[in-house]
């Protein structure tokens, strides 16, 4: 028997080892793509992303129960939505749905209706409503009832805690007369509004991903021009069908992050360095006391001695008040008056004994010519003009040496006076010897 087993089984292995030897080599072959068959009707040219169009006659019966979305609005909003409405009403009839205002509760419903035909159409309305109430006008609202459309109500309130930095980053959005906004929306083809604590974006779905992405940013204090330079870069190259299926991060640009601290901490902690043995250890208060001499003395010593620093205190703190107040009385330096004549140079102190000699002489040639004779002068005015020209003369040359001056200067005006008087005196003696012999002739 033993034998007949063996023979057996000789002959099994010799059919698996032909079977072997004749059969192909298996492929091996990946667990997820083992259910995977081939599709004829599946080619490049199909688009996977389209979104086919919902047609009326699509659904084949009526909804079975009814759906209703409510919002509400601002009180500013009121008097626009009263004008508006006749035309939502008619935009969303033609879906099947119905709409409602109630201006007491302030609040806008949209509901289906057993004519509606498209089962996602109350969830556009809902959004078209939703968009009303954020100030979008109805003439922008109403896209969002076609296939492609979509909306998003992005909040920006609770980003930032700091009120007026809220403000400079939601203005920043905004740009200067509204630039940045027109280039976000020329860029990503949506329709955009900056209303309150929150932004209303509608448009294409790819379109309304990058606003989301560019707003966050924004309030992140990311400035949004950087966004729309990478924005513009992709444009221009969707246009080269080459770089279709290239990588385009060489070509964007890439900005770096700049930490500047506006303002220094005050209070900086320096870091000491380390060193294994402790600080030494400092004087209790017992030992001040015994280095001080005041841990022998008795209760009314230390209170005496506390007062006379605390008067000594007192008499250095009256002291700074008394020269303070002093201050306010010490008259202001005067400055030093510059002189015209750069060429007579200032004295800084007046010899009184050569003034006094000076005003001798001055004294003694205004004498000299009063006491001059005068002629007798048919005419009386021309006996009294000279006088009056003479008394002019003195008067000047006594204010003259009223002031004070240099020594030459003096001496100079003397010199020329002496001179004028001379000359004066040798022009009057001939004409009074003139005058004389006139009178004494008719004797």
């Amino acid at each position: 028997e033993f034998q007949t087993f063996q023979h057996y089984f000789k002959r099994i292995n010799l059919r698996i080892a032909l079977t072997m030897a004749t059969e192909e080599p298996t492929v091996i072959v990946n667990k997820n793509k083992k259910y995977r068959k081939d599709k004829p009707w599946d080619t490049d040219d199909i688009d996977h992303w389209k979104m086919e169009e919902f047609k009326p006659g699509d659904m084949k019966s009526h909804l079975l129960e009814e759906s209703s979305f409510a919002t509400l609005f601002p009180k500013y909003r009121e008097k626009y939505l009263q004008q508006v409405w006749p035309n939502v009403v008619s935009a969303l009839k033609e879906h099947g749905i119905h709409a409602l205002l109630d201006l007491i509760e302030g609040s806008m419903t949209v509901k289906t209706t057993r004519k509606t035909w498209d089962p996602y159409m109350i969830v556009k309305a809902r959004d078209v409503i939703k968009l009303l109430a954020r100030s979008v006008p109805f003439e922008q609202a109403k896209r969002v009832l076609q296939d492609e459309m979509t909306s998003d109500i992005i909040k920006i309130g609770n980003v930032t805690r700091n009120k007026e930095r809220f403000v400079k980053r939601r203005q920043r959005l905004v740009g200067p007369n509204g630039n940045t906004l027109k280039a976000l929306e020329l860029l990503t083809e949506c329709y955009i509004k900056v209303q309150g604590s929150t932004v209303a974006a509608l448009g294409p779905y790819k379109g309304i991903k990058q606003v989301r992405n560019i707003v966050m940013d924004t309030m992140n204090n990311i400035h949004p021009i950087y966004n729309i330079k990478i924005l513009m870069t992709k444009k221009e190259l969707m246009k080269d069908p080459t770089l279709k299926e290239e990588s385009w991060d060489r070509f964007l640009p890439k900005f770096k992050k700049k930490n500047v601290q506006t303002k220094k901490p005050k209070n900086q902690n320096t870091k000491k360095k380390y060193t294994p043995f402790p600080p030494p250890q400092q004087p209790s208060k017992v030992d001040l006391q015994l280095e001080s001499g005041e841990y022998f003395m008795k209760e009314h010593e230390k209170k005496q001695r506390k007062q006379e620093e605390k008067a000594q205190k007192q008499e250095g703190k009256v002291a700074e008040k008394a020269e303070k107040k002093k201050q306010a009385f010490v008259a202001p330096k005067e400055e030093s008056v510059i002189r015209n004549n750069a060429e007579e140079p200032p004295s800084s102190a007046v010899d009184i004994e050569n003034l006094k000699r000076k005003l001798k002489k001055r004294k003694l040639s205004s004498v000299a010519i009063e006491k001059q004779p005068e002629a007798p002068v048919e005419n009386d005015d021309e006996a009294t003009k000279p006088k009056k020209k003479k008394k002019r003369k003195i008067e000047s040359e006594k204010e003259e040496t009223s002031v004070p001056g240099t020594e030459v200067a003096g001496e100079e005006v003397a010199k020329k006076k002496k001179k004028k008087a001379a000359s004066e005196s040798e022009s009057s003696a001939p004409k009074e010897k003139k005058k004389k012999k006139k009178v004494a002739g008719p004797e």
